[in-house]
């Protein structure tokens, strides 16, 4: 009989110890040693990734996202062959994790550097670094991309454009422009996107806006400056969009070069971070729920060299952060009360500058 239960306990443990563990895919740039798209597990209990395989063998896959029903996935790629166009990839999820290739689309640009899915699933966004262009793609039932069906070119004769990242919320696009200064919004009108705004809010002294956040309701905008190493919280209003916070990314003793990345809310929408590259930190903000006002409470070391992508995992309690240069993947474990951040380990991971749960 205690030989019955003991065994009973074990596989109980086991099938509990198996369901903490959902998939981490991981960007790339194949450049050095990496190969393409890689997946790990990750443990939603301890915060261990382990696993490593090889999801996809593809060019330089450095930003991915999922189909809202994670039954497919999509890549900007960068090609080596500077006679190849820069292309977008759809993929559908194997049930072992891998993925296989369903079609690719000319990107547009050169050096596409992110991409984002609506939330219905019908459409993507992809913005293109160096050739300062926003393209839009449609997705059908089997994950398939069309051609591009809009492409935006933010270039003008005096200034260029680097597009850096796109968000779709609802019927608004926003465009986040490195090149151009500027937040740029679109909206939807009879499926097909118009320029409403090309600068959300005035940013002096040109801080490079590069990533940004959206709160849930849509109210508030989070927007992190790659050159300034600052962060713009801008507020929609009746009339359109005001700025109601400036602040620093770095530490008040930090004297250093820096170029800010990443930016993400909490799931809880009480805490908000950003990555510093230079500083190589994460930086911790408590933010203010109501009138969304946040301050700066923490900066800490990611223990690795160039965090250019993190993310928050599924239930929150974890942080990881990409840090490219170093070859590394930093765990962090985040304070369910305050919102800070304790340094958990790390693992060796070839090349990421994109993690995605």
């Amino acid at each position: 009989m205690k030989t019955f239960l003991a065994a009973l306990f074990f596989i109980i443990n086991l099938g509990s110890a198996y369901s903490q563990n959902i998939p981490l895919y991981v960007g790339t740039f194949t450049d050095e040693d990496s190969e393409g798209i890689y997946r790990y597990e990750f443990n939603t209990e301890n915060g261990q990734i382990t696993n490593e395989t090889l999801a996809m063998s593809i060019e330089s896959p450095n930003f991915l996202a999922y189909s809202p029903n994670r039954k497919f996935m999509y890549s900007v790629n960068r090609s080596s062959n500077s006679e190849k166009s820069d292309y977008v990839t759809a993929y559908k999820i194997n049930n072992d994790g891998t993925l296989t290739l369903i079609n690719m689309a000319n990107s547009h640009g050169k050096s596409p550097c992110h991409i984002a899915v609506n939330e219905s699933g019908t459409k993507v966004v992809v913005s293109n670094y160096n050739g300062g262009t926003v393209s839009l793609y449609n997705i059908n039932n089997a994950g398939a991309l069309s051609e591009a069906t809009q492409v935006f070119d933010h270039n003008i004769d005096n200034e260029k454009s680097h597009a850096h990242s796109a968000q779709i919320f609802k019927n608004d696009l926003f465009v986040a422009d490195l090149g151009r200064n500027a937040v740029y919004h679109y909206q939807l009108k009879n499926n097909q996107y118009e320029l409403a705004n090309p600068k959300i809010v005035d940013m002096p002294d040109n801080p490079g806006p590069r990533h940004f956040s959206i709160s849930e309701n849509g109210k508030f905008i989070y927007i992190i400056n790659e050159y300034g190493s600052s962060i713009n919280s801008v507020k929609k209003t009746k009339k359109g969009f005001k700025k109601i916070d400036f602040d620093t990314t770095l530490s008040d003793d930090y004297q250093g070069k820096n170029s800010c990345a990443d930016i993400h809310l909490s799931n809880n929408e009480r805490f908000l971070y950003g990555s510093n590259r230079g500083e190589n930190s994460i930086c911790v903000f408590k933010r203010n729920i109501r009138n969304g006002k946040i301050k700066k409470i923490q900066n800490i070391s990611v223990h690795g060299n160039w965090p250019r992508n993190f993310t928050l995992d599924p239930s929150g309690k974890f942080l990881l952060a990409a840090n490219r240069k170093s070859n590394n993947i930093s765990v962090f474990k985040v304070n369910q009360k305050n919102g800070t951040l304790s340094f958990l380990h790390d693992i060796k991971s070839p090349t990421p500058v994109c993690l995605l749960f």
